[in-house]
């Protein structure tokens, strides 16, 4: 039988199963593993005690709470339920899933969850800037990915940034882990292009990627990696599909695996 997944690009899962179920969340991921997602993807931030949690903004507002994840500690996140606010998608279940399923996710437990799945997965991971802690965030998770043993070739982890200067420091710290260079302004690649290392990903963004199709042809044909978000619709997937790109990232694991027949 042939391995439809050797001829689709990788679905990759935006923050978990995130179209269903609250993003960054444990049982976001493990909805998207069982949907049959290849990869998983989220955001990093590091906490004022120095560990490293699934949460794509700076501050709560997000998921209706208060407080900068930066000033606050592991202990102080682990009191807030992250799932709440997500459309009441835990009422009137008869099986609520647990507190370790909805607290704050921490990239340690994301990443055991990971290597113990019953089939190979793999993480994008990306780490947002501007941040207070600056390059601590990437030392950070350079050592978490060496707890694993997935800080050298053959990684299952690429590290994503928008910012050049991130990925320079993993790619010092970290040789031979995948480099993702995100980009979501058509101008911003005349400044990339004659900088970004000869091995990068690059991850764009399919609005950006719809709205200049010159560049979106130009971007497929650099014979890189193109890694697109965020994927959400058949029109969207049709587009990377035209284009050969290598990853989409999607909200809606379980769909867009459906729309490429399993």
């Amino acid at each position: 039988m042939t391995d439809n997944s050797l001829m689709r690009p990788q679905v990759v899962a935006h923050r978990g199963a995130s179209h269903e179920i609250a993003e960054h969340t444990l049982a976001a991921y493990v909805a998207a593993l069982d949907a049959g997602a290849d990869a998983l993807e989220c955001d990093v931030r590091l906490t004022m005690d120095g560990h490293l949690v699934c949460v794509h903004d700076r501050h709560l507002r997000r998921i209706g709470a208060r407080g900068l994840v930066s000033e606050m500690t592991l202990g102080e996140l682990q009191a807030i339920d992250f799932a709440a606010w997500k459309n009441g998608f835990w009422d009137g279940e008869d099986e609520q899933p647990d507190r370790d399923m909805r607290g704050v996710l921490t990239l340690h437990r994301l990443l055991r969850a990971v290597r113990d799945y019953d089939r190979h997965i793999e993480m994008a991971i990306e780490t947002k800037h501007p941040t207070r802690y600056g390059g601590l965030t990437e030392g950070r998770l350079v050592d978490v990915l060496n707890d694993f043993g997935w800080a050298g070739p053959g990684s299952p982890v690429r590290v994503m940034s928008f910012s050049f200067t991130a990925l320079q420091r993993v790619e010092r710290l970290a040789p031979g882990v995948p480099l993702v260079q995100l980009i979501d302004r058509a101008a911003n690649w005349s400044l990339l292009r004659h900088t970004i290392g000869p091995e990068w990903w690059l991850g764009a963004g399919i609005d950006m990627l719809a709205a200049h199709p010159r560049l979106a042809r130009r971007l497929a044909s650099k014979g890189r990696n193109l890694h697109v978000y965020t994927v959400n619709t058949e029109e969207q997937l049709k587009l990377c599909l035209d284009l050969g790109v290598k990853a989409v990232i999607t909200d809606r694991p379980g769909f867009m695996l459906e729309l490429l027949g399993g």
